[in-house]
């Protein structure tokens, strides 16, 4: 179809000449019913106006309600967060009333099923000596091995090697929240460990600040009492 017929001609289309064109031709779109239906459009009972179909209203409905989801999605999640934040602000003041390392492990245990809903919380020390009672004795280099190298500073989701960790509890654990700790100074590496009964409790793509925020907090705290 050339120019002189009104077409859009040979050359790139441009919206100008598309508009144009069907100014000039409006039958080419109210008589073709298969464009009609492939742009969601139909013709009104007279003739000469172009009008959405029920299929397009359709798709601005379907697009509506997808836009609702993502919003209530983005609203659980923040509530979420915030009653997470919140409910490990209260675990730092449980934290910080411990009495001696030992009342320390304790209250991890205690704050990780009572506050989180968790299987158990850990505190493990590398140490040729005994650790404070509560908490799990590490030989040196298992902190590397259980995390997974000597970089990592933490790991989220299910670790074989972190099952001797939670001792007689092992078998209830599914997945685990673990972050690197250095006590006292000498520096001794430990680690803060939670265990989740919930295979989707600890996942690979969860983000460790929380977490690590505790671990931070139970190294200040620990730091009261040097190990003699």
């Amino acid at each position: 179809m050339d120019g002189s017929q009104g077409g859009i001609g040979e050359g790139p289309l441009d919206p100008a000449s598309v508009r144009r064109f069907l100014s000039d031709n409006p039958e080419f779109l109210t008589g073709d019913d298969g464009l009609l239906d492939e742009l969601g459009l139909k013709v009104a009972a007279g003739g000469n106006v172009v009008e959405f179909a029920p299929a397009a209203m359709a798709r601005i409905h379907a697009a509506h309600r997808q836009e609702a989801t993502q919003r209530q999605h983005l609203e659980e999640t923040a509530r979420a967060n915030f009653a997470a934040q919140a409910q490990t602000h209260g675990a730092v003041v449980d934290l910080l009333d411990a009495r001696n390392n030992s009342d320390l492990a304790r209250r991890v245990d205690e704050l990780a099923q009572q506050r989180f809903g968790l299987a158990a919380g850990v505190i493990a020390l590398e140490t040729e000596a005994h650790p404070p009672a509560g908490w799990r004795m590490l030989v040196e280099g298992q902190v590397d091995m259980i995390l997974g190298g000597p970089q990592r500073l933490a790991r989220m989701g299910f670790a074989p090697t972190a099952m001797g960790l939670f001792g007689e509890r092992a078998e209830a654990i599914a997945s685990m929240a673990m972050v690197r700790m250095a006590i006292w100074e000498p520096s001794r590496q430990g680690l803060l460990a939670f265990g989740s009964a919930d295979p989707e409790g600890f996942t690979e793509d969860m983000g460790t600040e929380l977490v690590a925020f505790l671990a931070r907090v139970v190294e200040r705290t620990a730091e009261r009492w040097p190990l003699l």
